[in-house]
């Protein structure tokens, strides 16, 4: 999996207005939406945002209506043009492209994938899918065996010759999938590409990308106002509110080190237990507990699993593995404490490592 930077967004602002550029100053200065808004009749729609999405990995960014997370997104392939700042592909600024330039990285480098799915109702499932190789000019023998090869990974062998309206939302939105994957581009932008979509459906489409990911390893930028859901695909967790980042990071540690209280009150409802995994919560080995090793955890393993392989006996201290390694150890007292609101856990010592 490559470290390399993918995506670097730097200083990114975007104001909304008769005159932004008027305001762009008093903005960098320090002035937030509502008093921009009520005082200069403009609306910051993002402000002095920060983000390096890396390679190969899944940034999701997340937050309320109204926080800028779509807005953000469209900045990237510029369907948005910001009042203020660099977008970075590949090492370039998209921000220097002229409209051709523009156009071959919206079909070649980068696809998206839309809430309201975006099918063209008169085309079939498998002209859908091919869209993108379409637009580029290949003839239709060529580009017919490329798309029904993604429709097919998508798991919808046999629907090429349906259209949209006969198919269920899930499997509307695995064509918008399946288009994407046909382009070929290793970007992939989702803007709340699972919203629409019914729970038990909106599951099996996460599990769905993350298998997909795991085999292909696309840069993927994903936008959810849902918790849990970002919990479930993020590497990276960029949390908005009001157009600014209020925490970015790997979510595990946002988990155990919210530093807002927005944030807290964000992930207060959330089952901790069965997001957190044990390398979050473990010690390194250079603090190797008193205590005798019960048995081995695998380091992505849920506290939930590790407390159903205790059996309620909170004196057990298990040894974490990664690939046959020993890389710590996870007491269920330290297990216990990680379960527990974050100002608790931080009285009773919880450490952390990852």
């Amino acid at each position: 999996m490559s470290d390399d930077i993918k995506i670097s967004i730097r200083n990114l602002y975007k104001i909304f207005g008769a005159r932004p550029e008027d305001v762009l100053s008093i903005a960098q200065g320090g002035m937030h939406k509502s008093e921009l808004l009520e005082t200069h009749q403009h609306v910051l729609g993002l402000r002095d945002i920060n983000v390096d999405m890396r390679a190969g990995h899944i940034t999701v960014v997340m937050g309320l209506s109204g926080s800028g997370k779509s807005t953000l997104i469209r900045h990237i392939n510029r369907l948005i043009e910001p009042t203020a700042g660099e977008i970075i592909v590949n090492g370039e600024n998209v921000m220097d492209y002229d409209a051709e330039r523009l156009r071959q990285v919206r079909r070649e480098n980068m696809s998206m994938v839309f809430q309201k799915f975006a099918l063209l109702p008169h085309r079939t499932v498998l002209e859908n899918a091919a869209t993108p190789l379409d637009v580029r000019g290949v003839a239709r023998r060529e580009y017919e065996a490329e798309a029904r090869k993604w429709l097919n990974r998508v798991g919808l062998e046999g629907q090429d010759g349906q259209y949209p309206h006969q198919l269920s939302g899930g499997m509307q939105q695995r064509v918008g999938i399946a288009r994407a994957l046909t382009s070929n581009a290793d970007i992939m932008l989702m803007d709340e590409a699972f919203s629409a979509l019914d729970p038990l459906i909106r599951t099996d489409m996460q599990d769905l990308l993350l298998e997909l990911q795991a085999e292909l390893r696309k840069t993927v930028v994903f936008i959810t106002h849902d918790l849990d859901e970002a919990l479930k695909l993020a590497d990276h967790l960029v949390i908005l509110k009001d157009g600014e980042i209020i925490q970015q990071g790997e979510p595990q540690q946002i988990l155990i080190k919210p530093n807002d209280p927005y944030i807290v009150d964000f992930i207060s409802d959330i089952n901790r237990a069965r997001v957190l995994r044990a390398r979050t919560v473990m010690r390194p080995v250079g603090d190797a507990p008193g205590a005798q090793v019960a048995g081995t955890v695998d380091v992505d393993d849920t506290l939930e699993s590790v407390i159903a392989r205790a059996q309620g006996d909170v004196s057990l201290t298990f040894a974490v593995m990664r690939k046959g390694e020993t890389v710590g150890f996870l007491s269920m007292e330290d297990l216990v404490l990680a379960l527990v609101p974050t100002a608790a856990s931080e009285q009773g010592g919880l450490r952390s490592a990852s």
